[in-house]
């Protein structure tokens, strides 16, 4: 099995459908998708040693999906796990809100969410970072190097009791005002971020 550099890119066209969304200046090449299969998620995941995969637990407006997929693309995300059952598909929403990102970073959905993340790390020693209200762990005082899946959950609960349990390490963002949270499209910026920092930071 050949080590892979780089992130896969495997584009198609949109399938059915007459409706295009608004088009955003921003956008570049939306009209194509990434494509990755559960399998070859694992294979990634075997052959590249700094792996970075960002898992959504059940998000469900496009919009935040959208925002996810282009802080993904900018953190350098190899692909974005998702639940096959409700949570946000690929719309032409996601794809203008993501402005091409869409064509870049892979979503791929799994029928079976706390398995797929049992295998990345019990078999492909991925470290699972899951983000929680109730940790008391820092985001600042976390390793977020190496092979790596950050975990984020929907927008109104959060990830669901058996996500949480797959997952290494719960970790918060410590907020400094009033309000106790932020939006999981921010968080999700926030926390791939400071991950490309330490990364660079570790070269």
């Amino acid at each position: 099995m050949s080590r892979r550099s780089s992130r896969p890119n495997r584009p198609r066209p949109p399938v059915g459908g007459s409706h295009t969304a608004r088009q955003n200046q921003h956008d570049r090449g939306s009209a194509f998708l990434a494509e990755l299969s559960e399998s070859e998620l694992y294979e990634l995941a075997e052959n590249k040693p700094d792996v970075l995969f960002l898992i959504l637990d059940g998000v469900q407006d496009p919009h935040n999906l959208g925002a996810c997929l282009r802080s993904a693309d900018g953190a350098g995300v190899d692909a974005i796990i998702i639940p096959k059952n409700k949570a946000a598909k690929i719309t032409d929403t996601v794809r203008r809100i993501a402005c091409g990102a869409a064509s870049h970073v892979p979503v791929v959905p799994v029928g079976n969410l706390a398995r797929c993340m049992t295998k990345l790390r019990d078999d492909h020693q991925v470290h699972i970072v899951g983000t929680s209200d109730q940790a008391t762990v820092d985001l600042y005082d976390t390793s977020l190097t190496g092979a790596l899946a950050i975990t984020l959950g929907a927008e109104e609960n959060g990830m669901r009791r058996l996500t949480s349990e797959q997952c290494d390490q719960l970790i918060r963002i410590p907020m400094a005002g009033k309000v106790e949270c932020l939006n999981v499209s921010n968080a999700t910026a926030v926390c791939l971020f400071e991950a490309v920092r330490q990364r660079r930071a570790s070269e």
